[in-house]
């Protein structure tokens, strides 16, 4: 019996390579898109990802932003949903980069830059400083998938990256200005990352294998292993089934997500249901 040898360790990836590989991505809307290049007129204006969680005030005042958006007198309910799109907005490009490419951020609180917005996605800017990996054995978007060591690799990176080094800070930083459960916030960063293997096949059908098989070894890892469970109801069809909730219900006109822990298994199934008529088996 043959196996597959351990994928080496991770080299620097040139610039050329990240370009192109963000440039990729970014065509795909605002949630994957990173900006680069230096010299930004702007410049002033952008600061990394690790202040984000550092001024309290600068994020209860995105909370408060979000409890006015919202229109809902409770910061929790305002957080979880600003925590749940900040983390859709990380996991996006670092996935998709890393499963269309091979490239994961090396230190992205760091050389991972955003700006504050009226309204959309947070813009993000990938400063000339960032240092990217390239995980050897990546077969290529045109392939079927990378291999399953490969995959393992690259998904300790990614946790890292999102995880460890952003998510982690940002979490304890929520839970020092609103009374929020912990479980809440990482269910919202994996259903977070469950919600890319829909989003990105829609521009990338290619990608969908490296995705998904990625996101699943991701949603294993730490604090992730028990916000809940991936389901492919399916051939294709990814869906998440949380452990807790976001609480959008509490929202004036909201409801329970697809993926919330407090619908019953014959509601989820109908959701599944719709949400897959017509889809290619």
């Amino acid at each position: 019996m043959t196996t597959t040898p351990p994928p080496d360790d991770p080299v620097p990836a040139g610039p050329g390579a990240v370009a192109t590989a963000l440039a990729d991505l970014s065509a795909m809307g605002p949630y994957f898109a990173i900006e680069t290049g230096p010299g930004r007129d702007d410049e002033i204006l952008w600061r990394p990802l690790r202040d984000l969680p550092r001024d309290t005030e600068a994020l209860r005042a995105r909370v408060t932003d979000f409890e006015r958006r919202l229109g809902t007198p409770e910061s929790r309910v305002a957080a979880s949903i600003l925590f749940q799109g900040l983390a859709a907005r990380l996991w996006s490009p670092v996935v998709g980069v890393a499963a269309g490419h091979g490239l994961i951020p090396e230190d992205a609180p760091d050389g991972l830059l955003w700006r504050p917005a009226a309204t959309g996605p947070l813009p993000l800017w990938a400063s000339p400083a960032l240092r990217w990996a390239a995980v050897p054995g990546h077969p290529g978007p045109e392939d079927i998938g990378p291999s399953p060591a490969w995959t393992r690799r690259a998904a300790g990176l990614v946790y890292r990256a999102v995880v460890t080094e952003t998510l982690e800070p940002l979490t304890r930083a929520m839970l020092g200005i609103t009374k929020i459960a912990p479980a809440l916030l990482w269910g919202n960063a994996a259903a977070a990352l469950a919600g890319v293997l829909r989003t990105l096949p829609r521009g990338r059908p290619v990608l969908a294998a490296a995705a998904a098989g990625l996101a699943g070894e991701v949603l294993r890892l730490g604090v992730l292993a028990e916000a809940g469970r991936l389901a492919r109801p399916r051939p294709g069809a990814y869906f998440y089934v949380r452990a807790s909730c976001c609480l959008y219900y509490r929202v004036p006109g909201g409801g329970y997500c697809d993926d919330c822990a407090l619908i019953s298994s014959d509601d989820r199934t109908a959701r599944w249901t719709r949400a897959t008529a017509g889809s290619a088996s």
